[in-house]
């Protein structure tokens, strides 16, 4: 049973969000404020920990920061439809991945277990291996879906949990085309709007992590009105 710290200032989130994750098998812990998440991880690390940004007495960018100089345990950041600026900051300090509130509760358990899964790969825990774990190779890119490990050229790159199926799913199928709708059917599931706009930062962003492993990457091409395209180089 993995341990799932949730620390969010919102009473209503923390009592749906804790019995959802309790429901799903996973042993919940919450905490209303940065600071007395922080107190209880000093005595007893979770496994995996699901943070607001905005709270009071330490926020979650301040409780990342804490929890970077001692472990490298995964980290979702909830972020409000405004944080953009915080969640690129979030992300370099080190967050795994962010979901946007209002936020489906299947989505963040989707979330939780892929990083979950990432950590028992890195940890050289035995996973089986199905069509969906396997390693793939497409031109300079190699995947690990296991470790969501991401390789262009031999340079690794970070991606987030979502940035990871986008990416993925676009490779799977070279030269084939996928409509705005159907990467939102990826990185999201149906009981959460997103607008075009969110798909095409998401890209935009993944673009940019690979440009810094090669400056001159352009294997996903924009078909404008249409969606994008993933290209064998």
């Amino acid at each position: 049973m993995s341990k799932i710290a949730l620390v969010d200032d919102d009473r209503n989130i923390l009592t749906s969000v804790s019995m959802t994750l309790e429901a799903e098998g996973f042993d919940v812990q919450t905490y209303n404020d940065g600071q007395s998440a922080l107190d209880a991880f000093n005595k007893d690390m979770p496994e995996l920990a699901v943070l607001d940004i905005k709270m009071p007495r330490m926020d979650g960018m301040d409780l990342l920061q804490r929890l970077r100089q001692k472990t490298s345990m995964p980290v979702i950041f909830l972020t409000s439809k405004d944080d953009e600026i915080d969640e690129v900051l979030g992300l370099r300090m080190g967050a795994d991945d962010y979901v946007k509130k209002p936020f489906s509760q299947r989505l963040l358990v989707e979330r939780i277990r892929a990083l979950l899964r990432r950590q028992d790969a890195i940890s050289g825990e035995e996973i089986e291996e199905t069509e969906d774990t396997k390693i793939m190779i497409r031109g300079g890119l190699t995947m690990d879906p296991l470790r969501h490990a991401v390789k262009w050229q031999g340079k690794d790159v970070s991606l987030t949990v979502t940035e990871f199926l986008l990416l993925q799913a676009l490779a799977q199928r070279p030269g084939f085309v996928k409509s705005r709708d159907q990467l939102m059917d990826v990185a999201y599931d149906d009981q959460v709007y997103v607008d075009d706009r969110t798909i095409d930062s998401h890209i935009k962003r993944l673009r940019k992590k690979m440009r810094t492993a090669d400056d001159e990457f352009s294997a996903i091409e924009t078909l404008y009105g249409i969606g994008y395209r993933y290209n064998e180089e």
